[in-house]
């Protein structure tokens, strides 16, 4: 018997750590005040402030970590660990619409992978890239709580079911 080894690649790279920090205008930094106000630990405040820091800096990169961290009074691992484990949220530039194929059991026995080829094929990418336009991009997840009406992917923050190949170009035709 022989052994292969097997080049494991992160789903993630890692966000670089220039030492600076994201600063915010007022308004958002009052509305980051308002969250914070609502928890008695700065912690459980983390992710509605990570998707503010997310929708300001269109991901979360090294300055937005560093002022969670900062904020938060957390270190830069523990807003890499929460960053890291949801997947809308995210530690890399990505498209305006970003597409999240279900792979979990229910959508996979139903045809993920059809449409996963779908949405491929269709967008010229493979899952973990962006087209070149930036415009989207392409994601594999874990269940994402639809299994009752699987196959199915979202769109940004929109679930699309009972798809079929013919109703992914029908969304990604409707696009803007």
């Amino acid at each position: 018997m022989t052994t292969e080894l097997v080049n494991i690649q992160p789903l993630y790279q890692p966000v670089k750590m220039s030492g600076e920090m994201a600063v915010f205008s007022p308004e958002v930094e009052a509305e980051i005040d308002w969250h914070l106000a609502k928890y008695p630990s700065k912690r459980s405040a983390i992710l509605p402030i990570m998707f503010i820091v997310q929708r300001e800096r269109g991901y979360l990169d090294g300055p937005g970590v560093s002022y969670l961290a900062n904020r938060l009074s957390l270190r830069i691992t523990d807003i890499w660990e929460v960053a890291t484990f949801y997947s809308m949220l995210h530690t890399k530039p990505i498209g305006q619409y970003h597409i999240q194929v279900c792979k979990t059991l229910s959508c996979k026995l139903l045809g993920a992978d059809k449409i996963t080829e779908q949405c491929s094929q269709k967008l010229g990418i493979k899952p973990g890239e962006t087209t070149a336009d930036g415009k989207f991009s392409l994601s594999l997840v874990e269940c994402l709580g639809s299994c009752g009406t699987a196959p199915m992917f979202q769109v940004n923050f929109d679930f699309h079911e009972n798809l079929t190949t013919e109703k992914v170009d029908q969304i990604l035709d409707s696009l803007p």
